[in-house]
This record gives C-alpha cells, sequence and structure tokens, in this order.
C-alpha cells in the first residue's frame, strides 16, 4: 500500500485534531481533492489528497490528534508513482496512542462543524446530517442545536460548547479533556511561563475630554500605534537563540473572548489605517473568530497584543506575553473618579492601563516610554 503521512503544515505547527473526513474507505480521489479537515493552532486546515487512487484504510477517527510523520491514510497499491514525497516519519512517540479504527461507512453529506459541537449532537441524539447549519459555509454551531431541539419541544438547555475529547488520552469522569483554542490557550500560556520574564507597568489616563463618538478600542489600537511610534523597541519578536527582531509594520493582536476559548486575530498594519477603517477591520476579525471563520493566517503573526477586558471587568491586570511577542498592552474598566484641580475636585473619566512585557529584551526605560505615549495619545479630545 501507499502511505500518507500527515505534513508538516508550517509555522512551526506540530500535531493537528481531526475534524471531519471527507472520503470514507473504497473512495476513489483525485489529487488535490479535499481528504480531511484538521485544527491547528485555533484554525480550521483542509488537507488534500496528495495523489489520485483509492483509498484503501483511514488511519485516524475524527477527534485523534496526528502528530508530523503519523499515517493519514493508506492507498491501495496500483503502481502508481505518488505525486508528491512523503516526510520522513517523525520521532517514535513513547506516550500511549488511541485506538484509530476507523469503520467504513458510506459516503455522507459533508457537515462543516467543529469538535465541541459534534460531540454534544452525539450527547444530544441529533443527526448532524439532517441539521441546516447556520454559521459561515452552513457550518452546524451550537444555536442549531439548541433550536432544533426547541423545535422538538424539549426543554434542556444546550450548553454553547460541549467538552470534546482529544490528544492521547480520554479525559477521566468529571475531566474535560481541552480541545481547540482552550488546548492552544494553556499551550501557549505554558511556553509564556516558560520563556517569558514578565514585568507589567500599571497607569491611567484621563479620557474626560472624550466625546460620545469615539470608540474605545479604536482610540487604543491608535494610542498603541503612537506607542510605538515613540519605542520601536517593543514591536517585536524575540528568541534566545536568534536575538531579537525589531518589526516595522504594526500587525495587532486582539483578544477576543469566544464560547471555544480566547482567540487573537491580527489586525494587520494598524499603523496605516484610519478610525473607519480600523473599526470595519475590527467588526469583521471579531465576528469571524466568534463563528470560527477566519482562516489561519489572520490568527498568527501578531507584533504586539491589546486586551481589552476591561470591556467586561477588571481594572489592572498582568496580561500574558506569549511569544515570540514581548508586548501586551491591557485596557481595564473605565470608571468616574474624583481628581485634585487646580486646588479643586474634579470628576475624571479615568481608564487603568496594564503593559506586560518580556523584560530579557525590554528595558523599564522602554517600556515607561511606550505607555507614557499611549496615554499622550489617550488623552487627546480628538
Amino acid at each position: 500500500m501507499q502511505v500518507f503521512r500527515f505534513p508538516d503544515l508550517g509555522e512551526g505547527l506540530h500535531e493537528a485534531q481531526v475534524v471531519e473526513w471527507h472520503v470514507a474507505e473504497g473512495d476513489v480521489v483525485a489529487a488535490d481533492d479535499p481528504l480531511v479537515s484538521v485544527e491547528t493552532d485555533k484554525a480550521v486546515t483542509e488537507v488534500p489528497a496528495p495523489w489520485r487512487g483509492r483509498i484503501a484504510k483511514l488511519c485516524a477517527a475524527v477527534g485523534d490528534t496526528l502528530l508530523i510523520g503519523d499515517e493519514v491514510v493508506r492507498y491501495e497499491d496500483t503502481g502508481a508513482t505518488p505525486a508528491a514525497p512523503e516526510p520522513p516519519p517523525a520521532e517514535p512517540d513513547a506516550r500511549p496512542r488511541p485506538d484509530r479504527r476507523v469503520a467504513t461507512t458510506p459516503k455522507m453529506r459533508r457537515v462543516r462543524v467543529m469538535p465541541a459541537v459534534r460531540m454534544l449532537a452525539g450527547e444530544l441524539g441529533l443527526d448532524l446530517a439532517a441539521l441546516a447549519g447556520s454559521g459561515p459555509d452552513g457550518m452546524v454551531l451550537a444555536r442549531d442545536l439548541a433550536a432544533t431541539l426547541r423545535s422538538r419541544g424539549t426543554v434542556a438547555p444546550v450548553p454553547v460548547a460541549a467538552p470534546a475529547a482529544v490528544g492521547d488520552a480520554g479525559g477521566e469522569a468529571g475531566w474535560e479533556v481541552l480541545s481547540g483554542p482552550r488546548r492552544t490557550m494553556a499551550r501557549n500560556m505554558e511556553l509564556s511561563r516558560q520563556q517569558v520574564a514578565a514585568t507589567t507597568v500599571h497607569e491611567e489616563a484621563d479620557i474626560s475630554g472624550w466625546t460620545g463618538s469615539d470608540d474605545v478600542t479604536v482610540r487604543l489600537v491608535r494610542a498603541m500605534v503612537q506607542g510605538v511610534a515613540a519605542e520601536p523597541a517593543l514591536n517585536a519578536w524575540f528568541d534566545a537563540r536568534r536575538g531579537r527582531k525589531l518589526l516595522g509594520e504594526i500587525d495587532l493582536g486582539l483578544a477576543v473572548d469566544t464560547s471555544d476559548g480566547l482567540l487573537v486575530p491580527v489586525l494587520r498594519n494598524a499603523g496605516g489605517r484610519a478610525g473607519d477603517e480600523i473599526r470595519a477591520e475590527l467588526d469583521r476579525l471579531i465576528k469571524g473568530a466568534r463563528e470560527r471563520s477566519l482562516a489561519a493566517g489572520e490568527l498568527r503573526g501578531a507584533t504586539i497584543t491589546l486586551t481589552n477586558y476591561g470591556m467586561i471587568a477588571g481594572l489592572l491586570a498582568t496580561a500574558v506575553v506569549v511569544p515570540p511577542q514581548i508586548a501586551i498592552l491591557g485596557s481595564g474598566r473605565i470608571s468616574d473618579r474624583l481628581v485634585p484641580d487646580q486646588g479643586g475636585p474634579r470628576v475624571a473619566r479615568i481608564v487603568p492601563l496594564s503593559l506586560t512585557y518580556d523584560h530579557r529584551c525590554v528595558t523599564g526605560g522602554e517600556a515607561a516610554r511606550f505607555i507614557k505615549a499611549v496615554i499622550a495619545d489617550l488623552e487627546k479630545t480628538a
């Protein structure tokens, strides 16, 4: 048999979770036909068939985690030469692997659905193939499951997301095995804890001069652009072996709270956009993050990050720097406060700020100059 092994998808990704098979055992596929959809680092990627032939065996089940070099499918040996070379097998993995036997089933209508929703549908006894998805490209969302139950007169609540077993071991009773964005978040937080010398400086800006039309997030983006202009050292990547790389264009990561976990889409060239353009692009990115419709490239490559947690709650925080980035600005809850003004009291509108930076490559002076410039721009009336 000819064996197709899981390829290196690039950008440092070493594993992916099987989301959906687009073929069944016995199917004849052409080169570049959709083979399997996998979830890699917060995004769903479609892996095409490497060459033409008949599929003899699917080597992984939905929910399994594939490492580079793992078998994906086996082709019947037709004597044809593969159109692309196989990547070398990965180093042997000593961890126990799940049972990957896959039953041969008739090819069904392709259903776009995330693993958590697929598992929830199974628990509720719902046939995904019979549901009309309301998400992008017909993706079935948790709200579609809830609507189906309501139409049947079922009043049991449907959670926004459900645990989906991934990786190399199932969860014990009462424990949720993290998958998708939550698994990526856990991995990134652990990476940050291991690699970053995190230090946080707290400040505040008086935004009493803002008008009712001022857009908080747009103003924060603009202020961060001014911060980078004053101190370019914070718009950079750092690698302990290679050193620091200053980056000219500001590709701003924006932390977005979603039902599936934290996602960070990237606002490209933030310094080259006007306010209205920033707002429109932010709306698109936030909507796409919450609907899980963004391309993988729109969730990678940030040079510095903004987290506006104050829209929910919280004054000050120590946000987490995810390598290779070296800085993240947090914006807290805006509140009114009495402040002294020319010998008397004045009610001021205050936004608290928290700048966390990697002290391995950013000095306290650089961080202070950055946040000083941010404050100066936020305190402008227009």
